[in-house]
């Protein structure tokens, strides 16, 4: 009450009407996806927060630290789930 009193306030704070918020301010832009090799998270890459399938998937092989991986090897499997994570099986 007092520090309400001392920003200029002159009713209480009890009174006073309750904060409200815009949505638009909720919603992330973009997410961090885990890009697992065979089961194992080796990287983290950033994507828009309705990326697609196929924009997870290009993200994910275009990334180094996957393309250092897979040594020129090409995915047996891709699972790409949007906005959860993306698997890359590999033989070999």
């Amino acid at each position: 009450e007092e520090l309400w009193e001392r920003l200029g306030y002159d009713e209480s704070l009890a009174h006073a009407p309750f904060p409200t918020f815009d949505e638009k301010w909720l919603v992330d832009d973009a997410v961090e996806i885990p890009v697992q090799v065979n089961g194992k998270v080796r990287a983290r890459i950033q994507v828009p927060a309705d990326a697609d399938r196929e924009t997870l998937q290009a993200a994910a092989l275009a990334d180094e630290k996957v393309v250092e991986l897979l040594g020129g090897k090409q995915p047996v499997k891709v699972i790409a789930v949007p906005g959860r994570l993306v698997n890359l099986v590999v033989k070999g």
